[in-house]
């Protein structure tokens, strides 16, 4: 009981609590709970032991199908995510469950190959209402994740399913995917998340900011000398250089990146401190109602991390070496989808059974099945459905 009172006290008076979840859709009775976990450590539990989380091993951060074992995939990016969000969240004395749960199942929705996957996903569906990664989240997480034997999905709390549905802010349009879970268990999507969640959109832009430099840069695709001189990046190497004016290489850049994420960390602890304390939230109900994100960067922060991120589309997501790649995998995954539309009966067995009685329900069956692909298994499905393709 005293360790319970200690646990609980530590956290501020607006963080998630468990012990005052809304709940989950289905109940599960007393019965159904295993071990001493609370609501949200169930949470992140499900998410670690799901197959949509194993698969994120094969799926792609910024290169497709990497052959070098030391480039990110979309697995050890949640990974990193995670540790970042957790440092934040106990800093600020936020629920550090809840955060990690929402940032190891963030990208649970990618389809193969990234954003090319989904821009390719978004057509196939553009006359059944589109294709978004986000809302596919929680459609996996809901309805194509299912390992129970009296409901679909994973049952995670509304806190869980909030949080990933309103992680980049409040929602006023959400798609067919969205509005499916919202009518099962209105969210209230227009108003802000918990803290926990938009600590882990923030930890999400911090770890590809830096993480994907990384790996630009090992992948010799971006020029140091250009880095250097962006204004996110120019005080961090004269800091790093003046400290180590010797250092050079591999070193050197590793430096350079964890200064970076230090940074970047603690320029959005001290501004969502200034934030708290201008607002006063007292409670979280109080949070959901605020006028704006409490979570987030300074204003310098926040314009020279914008020009950031339009420099590394420039030189590092659309470099010319990576273009002719990204244009295969596009033709993969638009082949696959146009040839299950065609052939239904080279879906799996159970994607057979399950298959829909009307036609939009049948578009989004076949998007549902190719998106939740890994880049490896799309590539194998391509050579044996369709014929020999080499990627790279």
């Amino acid at each position: 009981m005293g360790h319970d009172r200690i646990m609980k006290t530590k956290f501020a008076s607006y963080a998630a609590d468990p012990e005052l979840s809304r709940g989950r859709l289905h109940d599960e009775g007393k019965g159904a709970v295993r071990g001493p976990r609370n609501a949200f450590q169930r949470d992140r539990d499900r998410i670690i032991h799901s197959m949509a989380f194993r698969r994120l091993r094969y799926k792609t951060q910024v290169f497709i199908a990497p052959e070098s074992d030391h480039f990110r995939v979309r697995l050890t990016h949640s990974l990193e995510v995670a540790q970042i969000g957790r440092t934040i969240a106990r800093v600020l004395r936020l629920n550090e469950d809840l955060t990690e749960a929402l940032c190891l199942a963030h990208d649970l929705g990618h389809p193969p190959f990234g954003h090319i996957g989904e821009n390719v996903l978004k057509q196939a569906l553009k006359e059944a209402g589109g294709f978004d990664h986000n809302a596919h989240s929680l459609r996996i997480l809901t309805h194509l994740e299912s390992p129970y034997p009296r409901w679909s999905g994973l049952n995670l709390t509304w806190e869980m399913q909030e949080g990933l549905a309103k992680h980049n802010g409040p929602i006023r349009h959400p798609n067919w995917a969205l509005s499916a879970v919202d009518d099962a268990f209105p969210l209230e999507l227009t108003s802000w998340p918990s803290l926990e969640a938009q600590v882990a959109a923030l930890s999400d832009d911090i770890a590809y900011d830096n993480h994907d430099l990384d790996d630009g840069l090992r992948a010799g695709l971006i020029d140091l000398e250009e880095v250097v001189a962006q204004p996110l990046i120019a005080p961090t190497w004269q800091a790093v250089k003046t400290r180590y004016p010797d250092l050079t290489g591999k070193k050197l850049i590793a430096e350079l990146i964890r200064e970076q994420i230090g940074r970047m960390v603690n320029d959005s602890l001290d501004e969502t401190r200034r934030r708290i304390a201008l607002f006063k939230p007292k409670h979280l109900t109080d949070i959901r109602q605020m006028p704006q994100a409490m979570v987030g960067f300074s204003e310098e922060m926040t314009k020279n991390e914008r020009l950031f991120k339009k420099f590394m589309y420039q030189k590092l997501y659309h470099h010319p070496r990576l273009l002719p790649i990204a244009e295969r995998a596009s033709y993969v995954i638009s082949e696959l989808v146009a040839l299950y539309k065609d052939n239904p009966r080279l879906l799996p067995d159970d994607w057979q059974e399950n298959w829909p009685d009307n036609e939009i329900d049948r578009q989004r069956h076949i998007v549902d099945y190719v998106a939740g692909m890994t880049d490896h298994y799309a590539l194998k499905r391509y050579h044996q459905d369709i014929g020999a393709f080499d990627l790279v």
